[in-house]
């Protein structure tokens, strides 16, 4: 726990993600969003809708392909992957996300808890768009069974 502490405000980061169409079309086949919007983009822009907002969950996809990997992320915090289980999160859109915006993540530890045999950590990223606004704050609480 001790080790984890020191962790505490350490940041992750830069890293970069592009908001592509076909990744936005791969995650509403996976969550069976039936949504037409989603299914042919370019015909949606052609038909003259402007600015069409990723799906909700969508943060999940940016953050599994931008910054840390699993095994690098519990390299980090000196976890053991065999015992880790991902327990929430949670989005706080600041603005709205569109296909063809590219983000920039900064992540930051920014707790650890014990409570009995299970450590807590909770790890915040701050995503801007290509305009320097920023626009969602993702927080992922991780657990550990000690």
């Amino acid at each position: 726990m001790e080790k984890l502490q020191r962790k505490i405000g350490v940041t992750l980061g830069p890293f970069q993600y592009l908001i592509e169409k076909g990744k936005i079309k791969e995650f509403v086949l996976a969550i069976g969003d039936d949504n037409p919007i989603y299914y042919d983009l370019d015909e949606a822009l052609a038909q003259g809708y402007r600015n069409i907002p990723i799906p909700l969950t969508f943060p999940t996809v940016m953050e599994m392909w931008a910054g840390y990997n699993f095994d690098e992320l519990m390299q980090l915090l000196e976890m053991n992957p065999l015992r880790v289980l991902h327990a929430e999160q949670e989005y706080q859109y600041l603005a709205v996300i569109h296909a063809g915006d590219e983000l920039t993540g900064m992540s930051t530890i920014l707790s650890a808890n014990q409570k009995r045999d299970l450590l807590f950590v909770v790890i915040q990223t701050e995503w801007v768009n290509q305009y320097d606004v920023k626009v969602l704050i993702s927080r992922s609480t991780i657990v550990e069974q000690l």
